[in-house]
């Protein structure tokens, strides 16, 4: 069943403007158009708009998002090439958990410097119960 740009747009949640952008720059190739120009998405295209959600999502940068693209256009040779290029993303999405989980714990520690100080400074009888 084919989609319009409109029904794209709310079942994706990229705006129009992004699938524009997408099929511009070669992310998206081959959308079908109608007599009157109108691009019209099929199911496969929802599918793989999701794949981009995914990858931008995780911050796979455009560029590397272009390349998974070009490889995954060029067909079933380019299994190994895409795993390749999925598992750099995966490492990089593991670092920058890890990073994220350093701040994290930068974080919990100012937390409870603050609640000890809180404590400290609260009136005696506001830390004994009544």
């Amino acid at each position: 069943m084919p989609y319009s740009p409109r029904e794209t747009v709310q079942k994706t949640g990229f705006s129009l403007d992004t699938l524009r952008y997408y099929e511009r720059i070669g992310l998206l190739d081959g959308i079908d158009r109608t007599a009157g120009g109108q691009r019209m998405f099929t199911d496969d295209d929802l599918a793989w708009l999701e794949v981009l959600r995914c990858l931008r999502d995780t911050g796979m940068p455009i560029a590397r998002m272009r390349r998974y693209a070009e490889l995954a256009r060029d067909g079933d040779s380019t299994f190994a090439e895409r795993a390749e290029l999925l598992e750099e993303h995966d490492r990089d999405i593991e670092r920058k958990i890890a990073d994220l989980r350093d701040e994290q714990s930068r974080i919990k520690e100012k937390i409870g410097w603050y609640r000890t100080e809180l404590d400290r400074l609260a009136p005696a009888d506001a830390q004994t119960p009544a």
